[in-house]
């Protein structure tokens, strides 16, 4: 289901969407549901930022990695009795960035459980080569 909205915007400011939305192929609307889903998640939780990669946009912590490798590290350390302590530890993250992490995955696990498993296959098949 979805609500039809309709916005008043600047003319320069809808000029340079339709520029950004062209150069990636994208529609206006396309771009400006984007932005406004990404608004709203970065509202949500404020250490969490949105960038380009070649798998496509993920979410990644605020000068650190992407939510998925923070989630992986933790899996992979569920063995430890405390699995973020250990993570503080061994890596240069605090605790505050790995607590960000693990709320947003928590707000969306199938989108970083999806880049887990991305990731770990693309390994998989990597080591078979």
């Amino acid at each position: 289901m979805s609500e039809n909205v309709s916005v008043r915007l600047e003319d320069s400011l809808a000029q340079r969407l339709r520029l950004r939305a062209r150069a990636a192929g994208e529609t206006l609307s396309d771009r400006l549901r984007r932005y406004a889903d990404e608004g709203v998640r970065r509202d949500e939780h404020p250490l969490i930022t949105f960038r380009d990669g070649p798998t496509g946009r993920r979410a990644g912590l605020l000068g650190g990695p992407d939510v998925w490798e923070v989630a992986m590290w933790i899996d992979d350390l569920t063995a430890e009795r405390d699995p973020v302590e250990t993570l503080v530890e061994e890596s240069v993250l605090s605790r505050p960035q790995i607590d960000a992490a693990l709320r947003y995955r928590a707000a969306y696990p199938e989108e970083i459980d999806a880049r887990i498993e991305l990731h770990r296959r693309e390994t998989a098949s990597a080591s078979l080569s």
